[in-house]
């Protein structure tokens, strides 16, 4: 499964705290570290395992990891290689390079996007052909004019809305396994862009490269990617069957979560009809063989896997974002870190954590996975510790601080939102909060606040960067107007320009005063109980609906943050639980009596109820009912629209 989602939060973690948490733990490296940086940049020497371990021991402790494993290869060979904590606690079983299988999740990717140039480069797929010529079992609606490609696929711009709360994953393994092509026409997303014009990571995208492949070669995915990838590659401890075969079960590395002070296994996770998207179960060394073949020219040892004018291809530029920013290759998306052009891809499920990321300049490949814990945050970590240490930054020139107003940076402010999030299902109330806040003052732009405020100089063209060389670039449109952000540490997941319907500074205001005048009728109808029982009977109705309608609206408000919200990742995307489906009776409920409400206040005005004040009153109770509907109607709680 990738979600992504782990550096989602990271970013706005990031943005609401102002503080880096990608270098917070290397800071703590630094200090328990005392080895100082060799002279020769590409001199790893015998210092590096002392290095690593000094990192791996405090980013296993302060992040709460129980198993972890990393791989390093250099020039073509294996440079280090070594596993930390447990693969399993209870037997006691430490984690073992050569063996043990960590899950990848959506780094599974980079398998099956080797596997689609592969049948490029054999004249089975073109680049630029319309995806529906090599579907058989599924066709992609015609939504926009132009059709879907692979290299739309490949580069995560064919358009689709993100989708999966009830369908993503299962832990059943018994509904294993299940049938790619019926996943798919199950749960189609809809497009929602025209494809190539703005890039929105899909694991949907990905599952439909996985069919093509099935469905030009005539074999099974599981089966294409075993003997095409894994068996010419030697990748014996390798497989994207869910659950593991028999065979590779007794090397299994189990997930955990952190509970009460200690680790407590949790149910594995699997992709099913997804697996193309994040199924892979691989040893640290086999992910070595990989990451070599890929270094050079699709070649490990006597074995070529793909030409090297088909890996020169996968690895230049595909979808450019701005110029100055990192770009997406075909299936890799680009980084710049310590003003090297890494290519790379992680992956993340709720229990496992994976990065790699691989120098084409330098030949060097790095592998880290984590089973459980802030792993995310400690594989980038250790990345760029490691690369501080070999190969330094270069010294950023931060241009002083100017206090006069820049008002050509005000274009710039305002609040984004990820362009990867739901449009037409029940999953896009979960992108309702994911939002990010670009500020400006002086001649800077900012990201949160306080003393631990991002702030951001102007660099080039709609380009800034802070005083640790993180860049953050804007689109424009014709007009000048911006359109979009790019972060170029998460150069895989773009950001837009958030709409007022979107935004929580319309909502918040709007529900908090909404909830205000509801708590006046519940509170008022306490202290006037005999006034009302002396009403005529239709007046007497009208109090009483108000009543019902504050009551409900308030309990159905709590139930979405309190069950929908609240709701764990694993249950979210794995099944439709009857709490949730029992709380959508209650925005329909709202709705109803938002109408009922509206009918009798127009009654009031028309046969004028009660005094002029009270009138008034009621009828601002109407519309805080009206907006509470139109909220949950606009981020589809209105209704079982799941996807």
């Amino acid at each position: 499964m990738s979600i992504s989602m782990n550096k989602i939060l990271l970013v706005l973690l990031i943005a609401a705290l102002g503080i880096s948490l990608l270098e917070a733990p290397l800071q703590v490296s630094a200090a328990t570290t005392a080895t100082s940086s060799p002279e020769g940049a590409d001199d790893w020497g015998d210092s590096v395992q002392p290095f690593i371990d000094g990192i791996m021991n405090v980013h296993m402790d302060s992040n709460k990891i129980p198993g972890a494993v990393i791989s390093i290869v250099k020039d073509g060979k294996l440079l280090f290689a070594k596993g930390y904590g447990h693969a399993d606690i209870e037997k006691g079983s430490p984690v073992d390079p050569e063996t043990s299988l960590f899950r990848i999740a959506s780094t599974t990717k980079l398998f099956t996007w080797t596997a689609v140039m592969q049948l490029v480069e054999q004249g089975k797929i073109d680049l630029d052909a319309d995806i529906n010529s090599y579907l058989k079992t599924i066709q992609m609606p015609k939504t926009y004019a132009q059709p879907i490609t692979m290299r739309h696929l490949m580069t995560h711009t064919a358009g689709f809305e993100e989708g999966g709360v009830g369908y993503q994953i299962t832990t059943d393994p018994s509904k294993l396994p299940v049938s790619i092509s019926e996943t798919l026409a199950k749960h189609m997303p809809a497009r929602v862009n025209p494809p190539g014009e703005m890039m929105s990571y899909s694991n949907y995208g990905t599952a439909l490269a996985g069919l093509i492949i099935e469905e030009v070669s005539g074999m099974a995915y599981n089966d294409y990617i075993q003997q095409n990838l894994f068996d010419v590659l030697d990748m014996n401890y390798a497989t994207v069957q869910e659950p593991v075969p028999a065979s590779l079960k007794p090397y299994e590395v189990i997930g955990y979560a952190r509970e009460n002070g200690r680790f407590v296994t949790q149910p594995p996770t699997f992709e099913g009809g997804f697996r193309p998207a994040g199924s892979a179960s691989v040893s640290a060394i086999d992910m070595t063989h990989f990451m070599i073949a890929h270094l050079q020219n699709g070649r490990f040892g006597d074995k070529q896997i793909l030409k090297p004018e088909t890996v020169e291809l996968m690895h230049s530029p595909a979808f450019v974002f701005h110029k100055d920013m990192p770009a997406m290759d075909l299936g890799f998306y680009e980084l710049r870190m310590n003003g090297m052009r890494v290519i790379a891809h992680g992956g993340a499920d709720p229990l496992f954590n994976t990065e790699l990321f691989l120098i084409p300049e330098k030949q060097l490949g790095i592998f880290l996975s984590y089973s459980g814990g802030e792993g995310s945050t400690a594989a980038l970590g250790l990345t760029k510790a490691l690369l501080n240490r070999y190969y330094p930054a270069p010294e950023i020139k931060f241009p002083p601080a100017s206090q006069t107003p820049d008002e050509s940076l005000q274009k710039y402010a305002g609040s984004y939102q990820f362009v990867r999030r739901n449009h037409t299902d029940i999953d896009k109330f979960y992108s309702f909060l994911v939002k990010m806040n670009i500020g400006a003052s002086g001649d800077r732009l900012t990201i949160g606040g306080g003393d631990e405020q991002l702030t951001f100089a102007r660099v080039g063209e709609d380009l800034f960067q802070d005083e640790g060389g993180n860049l953050i670039a804007f689109r424009t449109d014709e007009s000048g107007k911006v359109t979009h952000l790019f972060i170029d540490f998460l150069s895989s997941e773009p950001l837009e320009r958030t709409p007022v319907i979107n935004q929580t500074q319309l909502w918040f205001p709007l529900m908090g005063l909404s909830l205000a005048l509801f708590l006046t009728v519940l509170l008022g109808v306490l202290y006037r109980k005999r006034h009302t029982k002396a009403m005529p009977a239709a007046q007497k109705w009208a109090v009483r609906l108000a009543v019902v309608t504050s009551g409900w609206a308030i309990a159905t408000c709590l139930g979405t943050f309190v069950i929908v919200l609240n709701m764990g990742l694993v249950d979210r995307l794995s099944r439709i639980t009857m709490s949730l489906r029992l709380f959508l009776v209650m925005p329909i409920t709202l709705a109803a009596l938002t109408a009922a409400l509206l009918f009798f206040s127009v009654l009031s005005w028309k046969n004028s109820y009660w005094t002029l004040p009270k009138r008034v009153h009621y009828t601002f109770i109407t519309l805080a009912a009206v907006v509470m509907s139109v909220f949950f109607y606009h981020w589809n709680l209105l209704g079982w629209q799941f996807g």
